[in-house]
């Protein structure tokens, strides 16, 4: 499970009730579009903001009340009426994509939670409102979660955001371990790299298991749905260590039989949740 890319939307997954498919599939799509005008291809950078505004375009003429869009834009203007969905996560979205087109670094940790709050977080919460759970306890704990799932995707994916010339560790953190930008994979760096991953890691990871509650809140298959993912990240972040922290050599992907693992830790999670609290 790379934890990137949107792939945490369940929407496929049959643990979603059928009745929120259409409009979690609908928001999907257009985080996922979005995304891809960002990321993808080999536009320039003017071209790539100019599709983000047609994006930000559209969202006000739902915003509007108009009825002639596009056919993605009506199913998500269906959404939107349909479940009085504000339109304020989807703009951050937006913000967010088009400071991926321009920001490759990041200075502090609370610029990469700043991002973090728009690229990710609205996510959750737009699950939450289409299940009617969206009070501001929910809120506080989906937040965490997926800010946590941003940054273990980040852990994940170092290397392959250098090779896109992106770094999403803070630069504060490289040079409070004395870390080059331009050395990360170098082999010199190695000892001081995996100090600086270990810290890394266990700051997601309490993130995650600050926001780890909801999952226990939350009723039915939507809560056991949210125990996957927090299990399937917490997972992620047991491979980073397993590999020593060596991200370069060694990506890791979670197997089939990590699912399985994972799928019996989401059941037992409440007694797991406790254990992992009072050491954490």
């Amino acid at each position: 499970m790379p934890v990137d890319h949107y792939e945490n939307f369940p929407v496929a997954s049959i643990l979603l009730p059928k009745r929120l498919r259409p409009a979690v599939e609908a928001i999907y799509a257009f985080a996922r579009s979005a995304d891809d005008l960002a990321d993808e291809g080999d536009a320039a950078p003017e071209e790539r903001l100019a599709a983000l505004n047609t994006y930000e375009a559209a969202l006000a003429r739902i915003g509007a009340g108009a009825t002639d869009h596009q056919p993605m834009f009506e199913r998500l203007a269906q959404v939107v009426r349909e479940y009085d969905l504000p339109l304020k996560p989807l703009y951050e979205l937006l913000s967010a994509f088009k400071q991926d087109v321009m920001v490759t670094r990041y200075a502090s940790y609370d610029a990469l939670l700043d991002y973090c709050s728009r690229s990710a977080n609205p996510v959750g919460f737009m699950m939450l409102h289409l299940y009617g759970a969206a009070d501001e306890e929910n809120v506080r704990d989906s937040d965490a979660i997926c800010t946590a799932l941003q940054l273990i995707n980040f852990l994940q994916d170092v290397a392959v955001d250098l090779h896109k010339e992106r770094i999403y560790i803070p630069l504060e953190d490289l040079n409070r371990y004395a870390i080059s930008p331009a050395a990360l994979d170098h082999a010199s760096a190695r000892p001081r790299w995996r100090s600086l991953m270990r810290f890394e890691v266990d700051r997601a990871r309490k993130l995650m298991l600050s926001g780890a509650p909801l999952a226990l809140r939350l009723p039915g298959r939507i809560g056991f749905e949210l125990r996957m993912v927090v299990q399937g990240g917490l997972r992620i972040l047991d491979a980073i260590e397993a590999a020593e922290y060596d991200v370069f050599l060694h990506r890791p992907q979670l197997t089939r039989r990590d699912w399985m693992g994972i799928f019996w830790a989401a059941v037992r999670m409440k007694k797991r949740l406790k254990a992992e609290l009072r050491t954490a």
